[in-house]
């Protein structure tokens, strides 16, 4: 039969391993310490840390105040614009946004080439070509929305 083999762990002091890397630390991670420590004075230098020091202190009083300002009824209606405001432009087509800024650009562009506003003429032709009755229809559509909106 096979005799056990005696195991004894090798019993290591905890404390000892963090001092032996905290004796290599210098040498190991000296540019990283440099940085961090240049780092730490441009903060203080600024007053970043008083900053920090300051909202750490006052977290308290900091947070009862936003949370008291959170509840009007003007920030819960903000949230709920910003929260649809959100939703719109989710739903807005980038290629459809990228046309729209091109083509104000180029309005923009062709309003400074102008010296003198256009003839009742050239208005007329602008909204009854393809690309004007398109766009005054896109126009009607929005204004169609909106007023169906406001009715209640």
């Amino acid at each position: 039969m096979a005799n056990p083999l005696p195991f004894k762990p090798v019993e290591r002091d905890p404390h000892q391993e963090v001092e032996r890397r905290l004796a290599c630390a210098p040498r190991e991670h000296a540019a990283a310490l440099l940085v961090a420590w240049d780092l730490l004075q441009t903060a203080h230098d600024k007053g970043i840390l008083d900053l920090a020091q300051g909202l750490i202190g006052g977290r308290d009083i900091i947070a009862t105040q936003l949370a008291a300002a959170a509840n009007t009824p003007e920030s819960i209606a903000a949230m709920r614009n910003l929260i649809s405001m959100g939703r719109i432009l989710a739903s807005l087509d980038p290629g459809t946004l990228d046309h729209l800024a091109k083509a104000l650009d180029g309005a923009a562009r062709q309003k400074e080439a102008e010296e003198k506003p256009p003839s009742l003429w050239r208005l007329f032709r602008r909204v009854t070509s393809d690309d004007g009755r398109r766009g005054i229809s896109f126009v009607t559509t929005v204004l169609t929305g909106l007023g169906r909106s406001t009715k209640d």
